[in-house]
């Protein structure tokens, strides 16, 4: 891909690499479907189903100008055209939707018969290669956080398996992430329930649990992927915006028994969006209509577990007052893990804390708990990234629930919902990590934590004008256009 004009950096590269490894993919699964039901047809097709033209066992499949030919102005017309209604299965539904803002932008034509070769050589219908596949499809996903403005589809693994293992998934409950990029949460849930797996029935209903929404592209398509890779025949994924919906309109039918989501944050939105929430709760910030719009989508009993920024914890303004008093007085707010601020590094540098809540009562009492670099890190990097084991202190930690102090300072500590409430602004700023000396890094990671936090504040200054704009009625450059 390096050599070829029309692929440059890392994340247009996994964009091209994914839509073949999708498509060879399903065609795995098609198989399958074909074995399970003799009348199964397939919505792709013939000749652009993957065995008609990406399997090359006899080395005259189509290459050069006529495989370009043929993928720009054959294979992705007719996919993104698929016809699909209400009535579609989900597991045909699926290509359209994968490939509706999909492209080809290799302009080597035997280059990419060599890409697709490659993919080809994949077997994914034997079950142990197809299991060594999805650990490196898994790395391939990590790769993302350092991939420039795709980081931020890509939450650690590490993050996204404590939290699924605090909430305690069970068999038969429905598990939603409503901004769920490659699928993380969704494979951390996966993973949780099949341990607790028992009877044959089971693994149907582990494979009908999950529900899961991304606004943007290339996520969408890696995630309905890495549903595929993991076994995944059906998967509710859908291509969409989770906040382009009223939230009155939601019944208990849209709700969910857990949801772990990590929301984008350091966005903007539009009033259009914004008009979808009640007054009270409309926000700019992305992150915060994602909060409202699970304490709307949230089964009575059910669990929630989220991924927030420091920001949430002690801002102040309208919205956010009250997002966190509905929290306190609808929800039991029973834990905050605080992380340090690296474990997203180097995407960005912006300190994140989990919130474990549950819809079984108002908040009484609320655990803060401190999750410190581990010993011998300064910092956790690309080549030092946060590992499960990175956790052990605060599993051990989550048992036990006692109050601890490190230099006179709480680093875990329980806090009476008053203490967090009216008489203190709903400030959550708590068990907070204390100030260190400066680091010295070497030149790579200062390159990298400097680019970083450019990104970071120019999405803010971006977002920050936006919504300046917006307030006085001017349109976007792109409007302007």
């Amino acid at each position: 891909m390096r050599n070829d004009p029309g692929v440059n950096g890392d994340a247009r590269r996994i964009e091209q690499i994914v839509w073949p490894l999708f498509l060879k993919a399903y065609d795995a699964k098609e198989t399958d479907w074909e074995f399970e039901d003799e009348n199964y047809v397939s919505i792709v097709p013939e000749n652009c189903r993957w065995r008609a033209w990406g399997d090359n066992k006899s080395g005259k499949g189509l290459t050069g100008d006529e495989l370009l030919d043929f993928v720009n102005n054959e294979l992705f017309p007719t996919l993104k055209n698929l016809p699909v209604d209400a009535s579609t299965p989900t597991k045909q539904a699926v290509v359209r939707a994968v490939f509706t803002d999909a492209n080809n932008y290799m302009k080597d034509g035997v280059l990419l018969r060599q890409i697709i070769d490659e993919i080809g050589s994949l077997n994914l219908d034997d079950y142990e290669e197809s299991r060594a596949f999805a650990g490196v499809y898994e790395q391939m996903l990590k790769e993302l956080q350092s991939a420039g403005a795709a980081g931020e589809f890509y939450t650690p693994r590490a993050v996204t398996d404590f939290m699924a293992e605090a909430v305690e998934p069970k068999i038969g409950e429905t598990m939603a992430d409503l901004a769920c990029g490659t699928g993380g949460f969704i494979t951390s849930w996966l993973k949780e329930l099949s341990k607790r797996q028992k009877k044959a029935d089971d693994v149907q209903k582990i494979a009908d649990s999950v529900y899961g929404i991304e606004k943007k592209q290339l996520p969408y398509i890696l995630c309905v992927t890495n549903m595929l890779v993991h076994g995944a025949d059906e998967p509710r994924i859908y291509h969409d915006n989770a906040l382009l919906r009223d939230l009155l309109d939601y019944t208990d039918d849209d709700r969910f028994d857990v949801i772990l989501m990590n929301p984008p944050y350091g966005g903007s939105e539009k009033l259009d969006v914004q008009n979808h929430f009640p007054k009270d709760l409309r926000s700019s910030e992305t992150a915060d209509l994602f909060v409202a719009t699970i304490a709307y989508r949230l089964k009575r009993g059910g669990r929630a577990a989220v991924v927030l920024p420091d920001g949430f914890l002690f801002g102040s303004d309208s919205a956010k007052i009250n997002i966190k008093r509905r929290i306190l007085t609808e929800f039991n707010l029973h834990t905050i893990v605080r992380l340090p601020g690296s474990v997203f590094a180097p995407y960005t540098s912006i300190a994140t804390n989990l919130l474990f809540f549950d819809r079984t009562g108002p908040t009484r009492e609320t655990w803060f708990y401190r999750l410190d670099m581990p010993e011998g890190y300064k910092h956790f990097s690309k080549t030092k990234p946060m590992t499960s084991e990175h956790f052990e202190p605060a599993r051990a930690w989550w048992k036990e629930r006692v109050e601890i102090e490190v230099d006179g300072a709480p680093k875990a500590k329980r806090f009476d919902v008053a203490e967090l409430g009216e008489a203190t602004g709903f400030d959550w700023d708590r068990c907070g990590f204390p100030r260190y000396e400066e680091e010295i890094l070497d030149p790579k990671e200062t390159i990298e934590r400097y680019q970083a936090k450019r990104a970071e504040l120019n999405r803010r200054v971006d977002a920050t004008l936006a919504a300046i704009r917006e307030k006085l009625g001017i349109a976007t450059e792109d409007e302007d256009e």
